[in-house]
């Protein structure tokens, strides 16, 4: 599949998880031990905005972690998919792109970020909320791969971004292989 379809279906089915939360699951803890449902709601709302800013070539703005969930966050988070993947598709990977808190990096860089990002928190949703995990082996090894490749040992353990990697049978399907590379299961 190629890097913009991948992009389309796994942002897309994440705001399909994102829709799926009710209220009454914002309380809820989800496997990211910081995060309960609304907090990683905020997370992923809140980011949305410095990765639109990044796909469409513009300075990113505000804090997201200011951002608070409500009843219209699945509304924002599908507009904001629906502005990623338009503004990668429209502006390509052969610059340089900003995110809070960064300078200009590469923008395959802060792709593949975008792709592991979602799909990590789509996988904390699912799992907190008990809706299906809606993503393909195909879509979870090709982010997987990715992963390999853009995830340095140095931003694993305690006090950094990503815990250390989990040990998942190389026989597990890929989603749950990838959990484990980003520090869950």
């Amino acid at each position: 599949m190629d890097d913009i379809a991948l992009m389309d279906d796994v942002l897309g089915k994440t705001a399909d998880l994102v829709d799926g939360v009710d209220a009454s699951q914002w309380g809820e803890s989800t496997p990211c031990s910081e995060f309960t449902v609304k907090d990683l709601v905020s997370h992923m709302v809140g980011w949305s905005s410095s990765f639109v800013a990044a796909a469409e070539g513009e300075q990113p703005q505000g804090d997201p972690a200011s951002y608070q969930a409500s009843d219209s966050s699945a509304a924002e988070f599908r507009s904001a998919v629906h502005r990623i993947v338009a503004g990668w598709r429209d502006h390509g990977r052969d610059r340089k792109v900003s995110l809070i808190g960064a300078g200009p990096m590469p923008a395959d860089m802060v792709f593949d970020m975008t792709l592991m990002e979602y799909l990590a928190h789509g996988w904390d949703l699912a799992r907190a909320t008990g809706q299906t995990m809606p993503y393909t082996e195909a879509e979870a090894q090709q982010v997987l791969d990715l992963a390999g490749n853009r995830l340095p040992e140095e931003y694993r353990g305690d006090g950094k971004p990503f815990g250390t990697i989990v040990e998942v049978p190389i026989e597990a399907p890929a989603l749950e292989r990838f959990a484990g590379f980003m520090g869950r299961m």
